[in-house]
């Protein structure tokens, strides 16, 4: 069984990101990351500073904006205005949950789809779609750079992905099926999801319920994608069953250490190519 581990994924891809922001910064060009952050929610700002600490380690300048838990909807629009304005600003990163006041998609459709780097706005998931470019969101891009680097084979492969989210099951399913998979989408109403999951050469779990997925519903020899990070009982777990998984899948990701570990690498990437996007042509 091989254990498919992201931070050898996430160090190939800092490499080639470094490479090119150095290639950046003799010019004097620094790319600008905006974070905003409402409210007092403790998840949010601790990934705010790990963001914030990550992508400066990186080379990225980094605006944080944390706005109080009772900060207007308007003060809330007129960061991200302002961001959408600002010419060093390569990504805008607005970071859930919000106060309840705050209409969260109106934050989000108010984005400058060309700075939308975790691909939010309606207009990039319109676009990645219908294929025509956009920004996918990070965590499906992880998913798909784990199974590059470990040279997992996709065309005319059985995949199964469990989980219908716009910003994980969708999206990931696309990506597979372009990479020419037999794509199946299962979810909470699928009648007997171990029946597909024994079918499936890979499995994508991301549906949000710890330990959902057990080894006994797996293929012999499977590879498996564990996007889920629940608390169990105190502990980080995947949608799957580590334990079980191990002793039938032929390769898993680990919770911690798998997906997340990759997921902010694409982030990063994709400010990259918000600046090549929108410099290609000068």
């Amino acid at each position: 069984m091989i254990e498919l581990r992201g931070k050898a994924v996430a160090d190939a891809h800092k490499a080639v990101l470094s490479e090119r922001l150095a290639e950046l910064q003799a010019k004097g060009i620094v790319l600008s990351l905006g974070i905003l952050l409402v409210g007092d929610d403790k998840a949010a700002q601790m990934y705010a500073r790990f963001m914030e600490k990550t992508a400066k380690n990186a080379g990225f300048g980094v605006e944080l904006e944390h706005l109080a838990a009772d900060a207007s909807e308007d003060e809330v629009l007129a960061v991200i205005d302002r961001w959408n304005r600002a010419n060093q600003i390569y990504g805008v990163l607005p970071l859930m949950p919000m106060p309840a006041h705050i209409d969260r998609e109106k934050v989000i459709e108010r984005l400058d789809p060309a700075k939308d780097i975790d691909g939010l706005t309606s207009r990039n998931i319109g676009l990645v779609s219908a294929g025509k470019g956009g920004f996918w969101p990070c965590t499906p891009r992880a998913c798909m750079a784990i199974l590059d680097y470990y040279k997992i084979p996709l065309a005319g492969k059985n995949v199964v992905v469990v989980g219908r989210s716009q910003v994980v099951g969708k999206p990931v399913a696309l990506l597979l099926l372009e990479k020419q998979a037999t794509v199946t989408i299962c979810h909470s109403k699928t009648v007997d999801l171990k029946v597909h999951l024994q079918r499936a050469d890979v499995v994508v779990a991301a549906a949000g319920r710890a330990h959902m997925i057990t080894g006994d519903m797996l293929k012999p020899g499977a590879t498996v994608i564990d996007v889920g990070i629940n608390d169990l009982e105190g502990q980080t777990v995947g949608d799957v069953e580590y334990a079980s998984a191990v002793e039938v899948a032929g390769a898993v990701t680990p919770v911690p250490g798998g997906v997340g570990s990759v997921t902010t690498v694409m982030l990063l990437e994709n400010i990259y190519e918000a600046y090549y996007a929108r410099n290609v042509d000068c």
